[in-house]
């Protein structure tokens, strides 16, 4: 007699780009020029139909913009908007920065630049007596916390237990939309090259003088061959909120408000696999933010750290003595980067290591980090967005035939199951991806492209260059707070409507 066991391998998939509304690719405001056109169009034919053919010319030459659209949503006047914005931000000079004392910046500090020019950072206790540091964004009035962890990796892990993180996750996503205030969160996983530092700082002062040769030999050829064949890697976890208007609290307030939601927060990562996690101080916000403009300070700062016990580095000298960006890099004193933009989500249903190969070290760079951006949705928008989908899909399905109507019938069950999940807890989060490499030069960037590209392949996600817009996506990859829809000039609201 023979038994079979079979392993059962969970999928988890189920998401989907807003639904646009309006008529097809011409979103709302498409929509509502074109059914305004025509009513003006008709008027003005009753008086002349010449002068009404011109005006329906007009129009359409006005809304076939807003129809011709790219991979990622976006339509003509869009782009052309980018690029007027780049032509303008280089005319004024804008792309190069300078800080230190040949800055402009009175002090002689080195500032962060761009989106974090104007962020100040204050540092308070947790409960259990822990430093944290508070970034303030003073133009959004947005306050970010910094949250470090070490997630315990998925080798020899069953697949049970992978699949209890992985709700447990679920669940510390749903409860950031009950979170009083809090505008979003980015998970930013960074690798790197290990620089040796920590290793040699653990064995080297340990090697008696009266060793044997033969030992001694062994642990110095350790010490020196195994940080080219290891890496380091960091996961930060940034949490920004907004205080409501109307309230008038000090800096102080503030501070301790935040303070008493870091031990439920650190509660929840825990039970999501992970690790041990603490808050971030001020001061190690400061390297985070210094090594990833520097890459080439990363060993200095692993060694003052151990010898001395911190670095001392503040805020205000965090920051890069010059950079430069151009159309499709950003060059930053030891160091070029690239950003990537998330335009698609893996179709279809995926297994819980997809990420894996595009989060672990890259071959032949000298940093990485993938930063996971989530926008929570309040529980009352959340109802209301997935009946709205489930209505939608089912008028779709019926209104359609052959392999488009397969197709829709497949999206009223998935909207069939996301409205059942929302009704029992499930929270509805926006989501999106971004993915910066540095390198050491110009020159590695076109193999720097090729890796990612390979790493997308397997990951199944589609992305683009952050083309004409490095420098502020290099901020949004930073555990900083930064997120890309607080910032933009055209409300999200009108945004969306295009």
């Amino acid at each position: 007699m023979s038994t079979e066991s079979l392993s059962v391998h969970p999928t988890y998939g189920n998401w989907r780009r807003p639904r646009r509304p309006g008529l097809g690719p011409l979103g709302l405001v498409g929509t509502v020029a074109v059914f305004g056109g025509l009513i003006f169009d008709l008027l003005v034919s009753l008086a002349s139909l010449p002068a009404a053919l011109v005006l329906v010319a007009l129009q359409a030459v006005f809304l076939l913009p807003l129809a011709a659209r790219t991979m990622d949503g976006r339509n003509v006047y869009q782009l052309l908007a980018l690029r007027i914005s780049w032509f303008r931000r280089k005319g004024n000079g804008s792309t190069t920065y300078v800080s230190g004392p040949l800055g402009r910046r009175s002090g002689g500090k080195y500032r962060p630049p761009g989106l974090l020019s104007r962020v100040t950072v204050m540092e308070g206790r947790d409960p259990y007596d822990q430093p944290f540091g508070v970034l303030h964004h003073p133009k959004r009035n947005l306050y970010t916390v910094v949250l470090g962890c070490e997630p315990d990796g998925g080798s020899l892990v069953d697949p049970d237990q992978v699949d209890t993180w992985v709700a447990t996750w679920g669940q510390w996503l749903a409860r950031l939309s009950s979170e009083p205030g809090l505008r979003g969160a980015s998970v930013i996983i960074e690798t790197a090259p290990d620089t040796g530092s920590r290793l040699a700082n653990e064995v080297l002062p340990r090697i008696t003088q009266d060793a044997p040769p033969a030992a001694r030999a062994v642990m110095e050829e350790v010490v020196q061959r195994y940080p080219s064949a290891s890496s380091e890697m960091h996961t930060y976890i940034a949490l920004t909120y907004a205080i409501p208007g109307g309230q008038k609290r000090t800096d102080e307030d503030i501070v301790d408000d935040l303070a008493t939601r870091i031990p439920g927060l650190l509660d929840g990562l825990v039970g999501a696999g992970g690790g041990p996690a603490a808050p971030l101080s001020a001061e190690r916000i400061a390297e985070v933010v210094r090594v990833a403009y520097d890459p080439e300070v990363a060993s200095d700062v692993l060694d003052a750290r151990v010898q001395l016990g911190g670095t001392g580095l503040e805020w205000e000298d965090a920051g890069p003595s010059a950079t430069v960006e151009t159309p499709k890099a950003y060059q930053h004193d030891s160091g070029v980067s690239r950003t990537w933009m998330l335009t698609q989500a893996p179709r279809g249903t995926v297994r819980a290591n997809v990420l894996r190969g595009l989060l672990e070290p890259a071959p032949g760079t000298r940093r990485k980090r993938v930063a996971l951006l989530y926008r929570p949705i309040d529980p009352a928008t959340s109802a209301r967005i997935v009946e709205s989908d489930r209505r939608a899909a089912q008028f779709m399905a019926t209104s359609k035939r052959g392999l488009v109507q397969a197709r829709a019938a497949n999206e009223v069950q998935a909207t069939e199951q996301t409205a059942a999940e929302e009704a029992t807890g499930a929270g509805l989060v926006e989501f999106s991806l971004m993915a910066t490499v540095t390198v050491d030069s110009d020159a590695e960037l076109d193999d720097a492209n090729t890796t990612v590209r390979n790493l997308l392949a397997g990951a199944r996600l589609h992305m683009r260059p952050a083309d004409r817009m490095q420098a502020a996506a290099f901020s949004c990859t930073l555990p900083t707070g930064i997120l890309p829809w607080e910032y933009t000039l055209v409300p999200r609201e009108l945004k969306e409507a295009l």
